[in-house]
C-alpha cells in the first residue's frame, strides 16, 4: 500500500472544500485535497452567482475572517446588483453574477498557488479509523485504488455526490451531478462508524443557447454602477453583461400540470426531500396554483459561454417536455436547449452529528462541510468549509478549536441551527432566520469579524490594522455630526431625513477632515439613520447575553414547573450545556426557557446582579 502523510485531508474541491483546504494551509497545516478529476475545482454546477440575502452577509463575514469566496466572486464578476436597498441595511444584499468558467480557473490557480496544498486525483473509499472506545478518531483515508493518505484530521466536503443519483423525468443514471459519478463507497465507511444519513434532493434548470433566445421579448436588467465588491476593492472588474427578466405563462403551467406523471419528484421516484426556498418549476405550479405566472431571471454562464441560465426553472421533467415548456416562455419561443434540467438525490449527513466547530460528535478528527451537512447554495458551504478546515488544521498542531457564536454573525446562525435544530430538508440560509440581523449586516463584517481572523492566523497584521482605523474614521464622523450644527440643526439630524445622503450633509456640514471611502460614508449613514434601532438591538443582545452561558449541568427536567411536555422531551433529550442552546431548540418554547430562567434563579450560586 502507497502511504501518504499530512496534517489535513480535504475530500472534494467544491466551494466547501476550497476554504477548508487554503484555511488550513494558511494556519501551516499540510493539506491532501483530494478529489476525481482536478479540473472539477471550483466549478459551478447551478447558477454561477454569489450572494443574496442572507448569503453575501455569509460571504462579507467569510472575507474577513480571511477567507476566499469574496476575492474570487469579486475577479470574476460580470453583473452586480444590491437587492433589497430600499428595505433597510438589515437586508441589503449584495449579488454578484459570475464568469462560470473563470471562478473555477481563478479558484484553482489560488488552490495551486497556495503553500503546502497537495492536489491528490482519485475518488476517496474509505475512512482509516484508529483506537477504540473514547480513543477512536479518524486517521486518513483509502482511494479505491488502495493508497493511503494519513492524517489526524479528515474534513469531508462532499456535495451532492454520496450515492448520488441525477433524474431526467423517470429516467435515472448514478451521478454526483451532469458528467460526473457518485461518490460510491464512502457512504457505507460513514455508517459504519456510526453516521446517521438522510436523503436530500435538488435540482438545476436547463441552460439555452444563447443565439436561440429573442433577448429583445425580455425585460433588461442593467448591472450598478459603481459595482460593489465583496472584499473591500473599489470595485470588481468592469461589468459586462446584463441580465434579464421573463416570466412563466398559463401555458407553462397548463403542460406542467397534464404532465406531473412524468416528474421523477411527482411520479414517486425520488424519495429525497427536496428544498422548500428553492422548488423545482413543478413544485411552484402545484404549490402555488393561484398564481398566474412566475418571474423567472435568465443570466449569462460567462461573456465567452454560450449559454444562459434560466434561474427559477429547475426541473426533474424528461428533456422532450424541458424542450416544449421553455417555448411557451416569453423570448424563448425558438430556444433550444443545450444542457437539460436534472434533479439529483443524494445522501446528507444529520448535522445534529457535529459540533459548532464541524467535528463529528462521533468519531474524532472527522469534519464535514457544505451539502454533506444538508445546507444547499455555495456560500453556506464556503462557510463551513472555512470553519472546518481552521478547526482541522487547529486540532492538528494540538491547538483549541474555534468558532463563531450565534450572536457575532450569520456564520454563527448557520452553525448553530445546524447542530442544535438539525433539518428536515436542504438549509438555507435566509435573512429571518437571524433575531439580531441589525446588528450582523453585511457593511459592518469587517468590523464584526476581523479581528476574530487575526486571532485565528488568516488575517495579517496589515489589514487588520487597516480595517482598525476605517472604525475610528467611521466613528469619529458619527460623533463629529452629532455635534455639527447649522443654523440650528444639527448634522445627523438632516442626515435622518428622507432624500438626504452623506453627500448633501458634507457639503452643507463640511466633510470630515479625513476624506472617507464609499464604504465608509455608507456606514456613518447607516449608523446615524438607525442609531436608535441599533441600540435597542444592542440592548436586547446584551441582556440575552447575561444568561445564554448559564449552566443547565444537573437540571432535573421534571421537576421545572411549567415546561410543557415537547420542550422536556426536547431537553432531555439533547441535554443541552447551556440556557442559550436550550432556547434554540426545535421544540422548545419561549415559555419553557421562561419557566427554566425562573427555576434557574431559584438554584443556589446565581449572582445577584444576574438573578434580578
Amino acid at each position: 500500500m502507497v502511504r501518504s502523510s499530512f496534517a489535513v485531508v480535504v475530500v472534494g474541491g467544491g466551494h466547501a472544500g476550497i476554504e477548508a483546504a487554503l484555511a488550513a494551509s494558511r494556519l501551516g497545516a499540510a493539506v491532501a485535497l483530494a478529489l476525481p478529476n482536478p479540473d472539477t475545482l471550483g466549478r459551478m454546477p447551478c447558477n454561477p452567482a454569489i450572494g443574496g440575502p442572507g448569503k453575501s452577509q455569509l460571504v462579507f463575514e467569510i472575507h474577513a475572517l480571511g477567507g476566499e469566496m469574496g476575492r474570487l466572486a469579486d475577479a470574476t464578476a460580470i453583473h452586480g446588483r444590491t437587492l433589497n436597498a430600499s428595505k433597510g441595511p438589515a437586508v441589503r444584499s449584495l449579488r454578484l453574477q459570475n464568469e462560470r468558467d473563470g471562478y473555477a480557473a481563478a479558484a484553482r490557480a489560488t488552490v495551486e498557488g497556495a503553500r503546502g496544498v497537495t492536489l491528490v486525483r482519485g475518488e476517496v473509499a474509505d475512512l482509516v479509523v484508529a483506537g477504540t472506545g473514547a480513543d477512536r478518531r479518524v486517521a486518513g483515508v483509502t482511494l479505491v485504488d488502495g493508497r493511503e493518505l494519513s492524517a489526524p484530521s479528515v474534513v469531508l466536503c462532499t456535495g451532492t455526490f454520496l450515492r448520488g443519483v441525477v433524474w431526467y423525468g423517470r429516467r435515472s443514471r448514478d451521478a454526483g451531478r451532469q458528467g460526473e459519478p457518485p461518490a460510491r463507497h464512502l457512504s457505507r465507511s460513514l455508517e459504519a462508524t456510526g453516521h446517521r444519513l438522510m436523503r436530500f434532493k435538488t435540482g438545476t434548470p436547463p441552460r439555452l443557447r444563447s443565439s436561440s433566445v429573442d433577448f429583445d421579448g425580455l425585460d433588461l436588467v442593467p448591472s450598478e454602477d459603481p459595482p460593489a465588491s465583496f472584499s473591500g476593492t473599489p470595485g470588481p472588474r468592469v461589468l459586462e453583461s446584463p441580465t434579464w427578466t421573463t416570466r412563466t405563462t398559463e401555458a407553462t403551467h397548463a403542460l406542467i400540470r397534464e404532465n406531473l406523471g412524468a416528474s421523477a419528484m411527482y411520479g414517486g421516484d425520488i424519495d429525497g426531500r427536496g428544498p422548500r426556498y428553492c422548488p423545482s418549476i413543478e413544485d411552484k405550479v402545484v404549490r402555488f396554483a393561484d398564481k398566474d405566472h412566475h418571474l423567472l431571471f435568465v443570466e449569462p454562464d460567462g461573456i465567452e459561454t454560450s449559454e444562459v441560465y434560466l434561474q427559477g426553472f429547475s426541473s426533474s421533467m424528461p428533456p422532450e417536455l424541458q424542450d416544449l415548456m421553455v417555448r411557451t416562455l416569453p423570448g424563448f419561443e425558438r430556444a433550444e436547449i443545450q444542457r437539460y434540467a436534472y434533479a439529483v438525490e443524494y445522501d446528507a449527513l444529520d448535522p445534529t452529528q457535529l459540533d459548532v466547530t464541524m467535528q463529528s460528535r462521533v468519531l474524532a478528527g472527522l469534519y464535514t462541510a457544505g451539502q454533506i451537512n444538508g445546507t444547499s447554495g455555495y456560500e453556506e458551504a464556503a462557510a463551513q468549509g472555512l470553519i472546518a478546515g481552521v478547526n482541522a488544521a487547529r486540532r492538528a498542531a494540538g491547538m483549541a478549536t474555534v468558532t463563531v457564536r450565534r450572536d457575532q454573525g450569520y456564520l454563527g446562525v448557520l452553525l448553530d441551527d445546524l447542530v442544535r435544530w438539525g433539518i428536515d430538508e436542504p438549509y438555507r440560509m435566509l435573512t429571518s432566520r437571524n433575531e439580531y440581523r441589525l446588528l450582523h449586516r453585511q457593511d459592518n463584517a469587517e468590523a464584526r469579524l476581523t479581528a476574530t481572523g487575526h486571532a485565528w492566523g488568516l488575517v495579517d497584521d496589515a489589514r487588520r490594522a487597516r480595517v482598525a482605523a476605517s472604525e475610528v474614521r467611521v466613528a469619529a464622523e458619527v460623533a463629529r455630526l452629532g455635534r455639527t450644527r447649522d443654523v440650528g440643526e444639527l448634522a445627523a439630524t438632516v442626515l435622518c431625513r428622507p432624500g438626504e445622503s452623506y453627500a448633501s450633509v458634507a457639503a452643507r456640514f463640511g466633510a470630515a477632515a479625513t476624506p472617507l471611502a464609499a464604504s465608509e460614508a455608507e456606514r456613518v449613514e447607516v449608523l446615524v439613520r438607525y442609531a436608535g434601532y441599533i441600540e435597542r438591538s444592542r440592548k436586547e443582545l446584551e441582556a440575552r447575553s447575561r444568561y445564554e452561558a448559564w449552566p443547565l449541568e444537573g437540571v432535573a427536567y421534571e421537576r421545572v414547573p411549567s415546561l410543557s411536555a415537547e420542550g422536556r422531551g426536547a431537553l432531555e433529550s439533547a441535554r443541552p450545556a447551556t440556557l442559550g442552546a436550550a432556547q434554540r431548540l426545535r421544540g422548545v418554547r419561549d415559555s419553557d426557557v421562561t419557566a427554566l430562567l425562573v427555576h434557574l434563579k431559584t438554584r443556589p450560586g446565581v449572582p445577584r446582579e444576574t438573578a434580578a
